[in-house]
């Protein structure tokens, strides 16, 4: 069988499709003739030429406006094809008013709405000129990945593809594809021929065999038995299995091919605009989660359950695809790393000549030493998923850590050469203005670690325990206002489409939201010229800094008590307990505390501090400044979810 596989706009393009990596090992294996297409890079060359656009005109379909929906908006009209003729007005005629009414309030600037405009109106056109091209010589059958903003493009090209070419047979897959989502995608567009939810490298290679065997009986083919499926049966209406009960083990997880990727990246002209990345996964599942779900979580869809690959086979797939492509920067795309990988997977790396460029997702509470085996690995940059800095609020969400651990993170990760990723969140269930305000008064002393890539409130996704357990707190009202304005559905099909969800406020106000998010701009703006190190001689410690909020430049600790309380203060304690080990007890620790406080030389959380000065060791080189868009768990990355499931 001769099979294409499609990743439409807005899929990243720096990265190629982890999901359709998979699935083309996969359909490989059994014989089939596999063909990827990155019509997203097509769609790049097409909207710089007839629009102009460059790499943060599409970042912000890609990456920055999802919880707007701009990217899946902007493809609705070659969806349905039958948007207003543009009259001078164009999407700004009444059909959209609302939309872009929501972009305002929403953050959006004339210049994002512009864009929106600009894409939209470009839209049907590339859509009829890829299908045209995928008709010239059809293939047997064409699947589609959607994750994140990708679903109207391909909707777009899935129904003018079934015009054109009746006979191919159309597969849909990928995280947007999970549980109900992709039922009620299967229920709602009948040119859709088959839908995957969950794992697909089971369930897709199923649905090729039943197909060819049917084909050469000439019978239909019998897919009663693949999990997840969703066809059609013989009076076209929508049929689906039940999904899978226990996730794919580890084993079953293939290594992905990316075999035309770069080819097509380096005729393209994002190849000017980006410098291209490995994605690899070495698990699926979150080991916390598995205990304890983050209260805000939906990144893990429906397979929650943690399982990583053996550490020799993710190791030999990390030195092999690197050496094929001859790239040494790898995004790894596990919501969490394996603990055990430390031992194995990176203490291997470390000591091998090579010098790979890795990112990692890990959990906040790692130890010194385990930054410095993440740097010597190759790691440059992780994300711990810090998402607060108070423990009162960390509580709520679940996340096992407490506000102090947290900057020891920051910290520990600076002192080893690690920069972290991150985002601030509030609008929890629960939360008091204190849990704030504390934050905010303290976050001058913390301006010369890595700030947060943004502030914003929570928005409640689906799969996670806000949306499926009311009683914590959300009373969900209604899918988020963008599918409204995307799709033309019922409210009810809209229910069971939408990922992300409306309802009412709650946690902080609007006004202490916005100070949080002008202090997290502040220090975005005094981080490249802030720092704050220390350096232990054993006889003394030398402080530098250069934080703006603070006018002392250089200070010595030599007297031993002071030396002694410095290092106990490399992890988080109580004064109660710097007391009991201390000479002279409270009277001697309670006011250098103060004035080390005085000083910002400490962070203080729920009767606990640390110190906060990061070790002296070419830090230096890291003071870059921080221009990268919200990107979640929670504003994620669409390859963090690429990996999860698709076709």
């Amino acid at each position: 069988m001769r099979i294409v596989l499609v990743q439409m706009p807005w899929g990243a393009l720096d990265v190629p499709s982890l999901a359709l990596g998979i699935l083309h090992t996969a359909a490989a294996e059994r014989g089939h003739d596999v063909e990827v297409r990155y019509a997203n890079l097509d769609f790049a060359d097409w909207a710089a030429e007839r629009a102009g656009f460059d790499l943060d005109a599409y970042s912000y379909f890609s990456e920055k406006s999802y919880f707007q929906g701009t990217g899946d908006w902007a493809f609705a009209g070659a969806l349905y094809g039958d948007d207003p003729a543009d009259d001078g007005t164009g999407p700004e005629a009444a059909e959209f008013a609302d939309y872009f009414r929501f972009l305002a309030a929403n953050g959006a600037g004339e210049e994002q709405r512009a864009l929106a405009r600009a894409a939209r109106a470009i839209a049907p056109e590339f859509i009829t000129r890829l299908v045209g091209e995928l008709a010239t010589d059809p293939p047997d059958l064409i699947g589609f990945t959607t994750t994140f903003q990708q679903n109207t493009a391909s909707l777009a090209a899935a129904r003018l593809l079934k015009e054109t070419c009746p006979g191919v047979r159309v597969v849909f897959g990928g995280a947007n594809c999970d549980g109900s989502q992709g039922a009620a995608l299967h229920r709602n567009f009948p040119f859709l021929d088959f839908v995957v939810r969950g794992e697909a490298e089971a369930a897709f290679p199923a649905l090729l065999d039943a197909l060819d065997t049917a084909a050469s009986k000439t019978a239909p083919p019998d897919l009663s038995g693949i999990p997840g499926l969703c066809m059609r049966d013989a009076s076209g209406a929508s049929v689906a299995n039940a999904m899978a009960t226990r996730p794919l083990p580890p084993a079953a997880i293939r290594t992905p091919r990316f075999d035309g990727f770069f080819e097509r990246l380096d005729a393209s002209t994002a190849a000017h605009w980006i410098d291209p990345k490995l994605v690899l996964e070495g698990s699926r599942g979150c080991w916390w989660g598995e205990k304890h779900h983050c209260t805000f979580c939906g990144l893990n869809g429906s397979s929650m359950e943690f399982r990583s690959k053996h550490p020799d086979d993710f190791l030999a797939e990390v030195l092999s695809l690197t050496e094929r492509h001859q790239l040494l920067d790898v995004y790894v795309v596990d919501n969490i790393l394996d603990m055990s990988y430390f031992n194995t997977v990176l203490k291997t790396l470390a000591g091998l000549p090579v010098d790979l460029r890795l990112h990692f997702e890990v959990k906040a509470n790692l130890r010194r030493e385990q930054f410095q085996l993440l740097a010597d690995s190759g790691a440059v940059q992780v994300q711990p998923g810090i998402e607060s800095l108070s423990t009162r609020v960390l509580r709520v969400m679940d996340k096992g850590v407490t506000g102090c651990q947290n900057v020891r993170a920051l910290r520990d990760a600076q002192s080893a050469g690690v920069s972290v990723s991150w985002n601030y969140l509030y609008g929890f269930p629960g939360e008091e203005p204190e849990d704030y305000e504390s934050v905010i008064r303290q976050m001058p002393l913390l301006h010369h670690l890595d700030p947060p890539a943004a502030a914003g409130r929570i928005v409640i996704e689906r799969f996670s325990p806000y949306f499926d357990r009311p009683e914590m707190g959300f009373d969900i009202t209604r899918p988020a206002f963008q599918y409204r304005e995307t799709y033309r559905l019922p409210e009810g099909e809209l229910a069971d489409l939408a990922y992300v969800f409306t309802a009412p406020l709650r946690g902080i106000g609007t006004d202490l939201g916005d100070a949080l998010t002008e202090a997290v701009g502040t220090w975005r703006q005094r981080y490249p010229d802030s720092r704050l190190t220390y350096l232990d001689t054993g006889d003394r410690i030398v402080l530098v800094n250069t934080r703006p909020a603070y006018d002392w430049r250089v200070i010595e600790l030599t007297d031993p008590v002071e030396l002694a309380l410095f290092r106990l203060l490399g992890r988080p304690r109580s004064a109660a307990a710097l007391a009991a080990r201390i000479p002279g007890g409270a009277a001697v620790v309670t006011p250098l505390i103060r004035r080390w406080s005085d000083l910002g030389l400490l962070f203080h959380d729920h009767g606990s501090c640390l110190h906060v000065a990061v070790e002296s060791d070419n830090q230096l080189l890291m003071r870059v400044e921080h221009r990268h868009g919200p990107a979640e768990e929670d504003f994620d990355t669409p390859e963090a979810h690429d990996a999860v499931t698709a076709v």
